[in-house]
């Protein structure tokens, strides 16, 4: 039973670290205004809009590969 326990507060410990990240991620968003960045594919017409974030995703995937190598060093 102590196997399952210690599972129990893993679980619970990376869903709060998620939830954590998740409001500074929201606060951030509020902050810097990303995913309205010039190159960002926007269309609208009429009740049609579609939107697509692609320098946002290069940007935050450059950052996150950048941290993550440095932590995997």
């Amino acid at each position: 039973m102590g196997d399952w326990s210690s599972l129990g507060k893993m679980l619970v410990m990376m869903g709060l670290f998620i939830f954590f990240l998740g409001l500074i991620l929201l606060g951030l968003g509020k902050l810097l205004s990303i995913g309205r960045l010039p190159g960002d594919i926007y269309y609208q017409k009429g009740n049609f809009t579609f939107y697509f974030p692609i320098v946002t995703c290069i940007i935050i995937s450059l950052l996150l590969t950048l941290i993550l190598n440095l932590f995997n060093r």
